[in-house]
């Protein structure tokens, strides 16, 4: 009998809208209470200051007005999958675009950009398709993404300016990591490894002999911040074991070749 297919992960459309709004809020408090000297800082993003990535992390709800004020596409062509190996194929387009943002006023900027979101979200009917900048995607798969744009870019605010400490939405965070994982069970599909992100995600991948029962041969375990920062190139495979931040145990728990998953 062939294993039985896997199962996509679904999302509760109202709890992610509801957590994109959320962190989108916590990024604004933030931001609005940096100094100059700050916003100068630099960041892990080449040679984005604080307020490039700022500005840029406007754009995870820019995105969503913009597209949906675009006549609505016949059929979908992007699952949510498919959206964290396409993202790097824009990357020349959003840095221009975040450097132009970076100078406006960015108070004025977040609040515009939210007043846009709430009012192009008003009334959408359940189902509706919107297209990106990969092709046409269902809003609520696009809206999990803005949790990956908002919790990643959250992450490098932290990183950049110390003592800033924007709080990551619980809801954001989970999707977020599981969007992640799932990803990287896509990137290397099989059931010889297991991959735990407690409390919010738990994936097999790469192939080989199946676990089925009992503990896992090959098992890899870190935390949520941690994963999301493998995942995206922010940190490094060798790096998360020596400094304790991942556990890996079996001769096929090594993540290194499979990392990152989106860049």
């Amino acid at each position: 009998m062939p294993p039985a297919k896997k199962r996509t992960r679904t999302y509760d459309p109202a709890k992610i809208r509801t957590a994109v709004r959320a962190q989108f809020g916590n990024v604004r408090e933030a931001v609005a209470a940096l100094e100059p000297e700050q916003l100068a800082l630099p960041t892990l993003l080449g040679d984005w200051t604080v307020r490039e990535l700022a500005a840029h992390t406007t754009m995870a709800l820019g995105a969503v007005s913009r597209f949906l004020a675009m006549p609505e596409p016949p059929a979908r062509e992007v699952a949510l999958l498919d959206w964290p190996f396409a993202t790097a194929s824009a990357a020349a387009q959003v840095d221009e675009a975040s450097r132009a943002f970076a100078a406006q006023d960015l108070g004025e900027l977040y609040a515009r950009t939210l007043t846009a979101y709430d009012e192009a979200l008003d009334g959408v009917v359940a189902g509706r398709l919107t297209p990106t900048r990969f092709g046409a995607m269902s809003l609520d798969d696009f809206l999990v993404t803005r949790t990956v744009e908002l919790i990643v870019h959250t992450d490098d605010l932290n990183d950049a300016v110390p003592g800033l400490d924007v709080a990551y939405d619980r809801q954001a965070l989970a999707a977020c990591t599981r969007l992640l994982a799932d990803a990287l069970a896509v990137k290397a599909p099989g059931g010889a490894v297991e991959v735990r992100v407690p409390p919010f995600a738990v994936v097999q991948c790469v192939q080989g002999p199946r676990h089925t029962r009992g503990t896992p041969p090959n098992v890899v375990e870190t935390d949520p911040l941690t994963w999301i920062r493998l995942a995206t190139g922010r940190t490094d495979w060798k790096s998360a074991l020596d400094e304790a931040k991942v556990s890996a145990s079996g001769e096929r728990a090594d993540l290194a070749g499979l990392l990152p998953v989106m860049s």
